[in-house]
């Protein structure tokens, strides 16, 4: 599917993952007889639904692609976007190519989706992942596994088919090999920002939450190839890490604004659930479901719906900082995100008290000017650069 990452290539994949009525995944179910399970962000173990016979499909709600006619009746208006755009999908017809749905808690609003999504569409299978609350408590790795054992059953149930450990092992190699080259995606785009910009990047993974893994591996294989081919010269730009928009996600036309405004964006928490494990599960050695549950507790991302002592998140965005040579840091949260902004409240203090620049931005799905963002961070911008 993929070469190289031209101009014209990624803006043909950034038609096929801004299309909400989701024709590769009902290309897929034609010509596989398979079913596809849809998963609210920010992370689902994709790999007991793939084991069992289904695609799993990340679902990032309707961004600025469709109108609120029917949902906003049945939320608050201080809800976020993305959790009434989702379900404008589904009262659209949209996610009718879905045979089931996962959710999981990151917060109220996304916990009480579940509940609505069962309650408006009483014959499609509605499942909730319970991941513990403390992930340094003693008990926390048996509890996830048998979690996870409970899952493996439940999808086995909707796709009529019995998982064996084999087949976990199987799906679990696979989506390892998916991670390994998007780490190596962010590293070269990190290393070398004027080879890869964000939005491909974005357009790249936004893909492998889209199309079945075995597609997934020769696209980005594809793409750093191309992307390491790519003779770019280095342009005087801040170097930034962009943090705040784990769940919600920014139209793609903002981060482009971001990007034209002066900007290398080296890193980000954009559709974090494909990247929040740091490592392969395979590594972690033992049964599937152990290991994957080990890789959930000990070796993945600082995030703002995992609440660890262990790794405070403002420690962690301070080494993302220093390890990749960044120059500030970009706040963009979804407007009435209530997590961003009470993490906010903590990078805010250790990015001042370690006098690392910083900027705080808001956004909508439905944002369709960006002129006043974009005025803003090049402001921002040339205060470090003419300093």
């Amino acid at each position: 599917m993929a070469t190289v990452m031209t101009e014209s290539r990624a803006e043909a994949y950034r038609e096929v993952i801004e299309d909400r009525a989701f024709p590769t995944v009902r290309t897929y179910k034609e010509k596989t007889g398979r079913a596809a399970v849809g998963y609210f962000p920010v992370y689902t173990p994709v790999e007991l639904v793939h084991a069992s016979g289904m695609l799993p499909v990340a679902l990032f709600g309707g961004g600025n692609q469709i109108e609120l006619a029917h949902a906003d009746s049945r939320f608050q208006s201080f809800v976020c976007s993305i959790v009434k755009s989702t379900l404008e999908l589904g009262l659209t017809d949209k996610l009718d190519c879905f045979d089931g749905m996962v959710f999981h808690s990151i917060c109220d609003p996304a916990r009480n989706l579940a509940s609505v999504f069962k309650r408006n569409f009483p014959d499609k299978p509605v499942e909730f992942i319970h991941f513990p609350q403390n992930p340094g408590s003693p008990s926390a790795l048996a509890y996830l596994e048998g979690e996870y054992q409970r899952l493996v059953g439940v999808f086995g149930q909707w796709s009529g088919h019995q998982v064996s450990d084999a087949q976990l092992a199987a799906s679990i190699e696979l989506y390892d090999r998916v991670r390994a080259l998007l780490r190596e995606l962010y590293a070269l785009r990190a290393a070398s920002p004027e080879r890869l910009s964000a939005v491909d990047s974005y357009v790249l993974t936004r893909c492998s939450c889209l199309l079945p893994p075995e597609e997934s591996v020769p696209l980005l294989e594809g793409a750093l190839a191309g992307a390491r081919a790519l003779e770019a010269k280095t342009q005087d730009r801040v170097r930034v890490v962009l943090i705040g928009a784990f769940c919600e996600q920014p139209p793609l036309d903002l981060i482009d604004s971001l990007e034209r405004a002066g900007c290398y964006i080296l890193d980000d928490d954009f559709q974090l659930g494909t990247r929040f494990l740091t490592d392969d599960v395979a590594s972690a050695g033992g049964p599937p479901l152990r290991a994957l549950a080990e890789s959930y507790l000990n070796h993945s991302v600082h995030a703002s719906v995992k609440h660890d002592l262990r790794k405070p998140r403002a420690a962690g965005l301070l080494d993302k900082v220093r390890d990749l040579h960044a120059d500030a840091v970009i706040f963009l949260g979804a407007k009435f995100c209530e997590p961003a902004l009470f993490d906010y409240a903590l990078y805010r203090r250790a990015l001042e008290e370690h006098d690392i620049p910083h900027l705080f931005l808001e956004f909508e799905e439905k944002m369709w000017l960006y002129d006043r963002v974009q005025s803003e961070v090049e402001t921002f911008v040339e205060s470090m650069l003419f300093s």
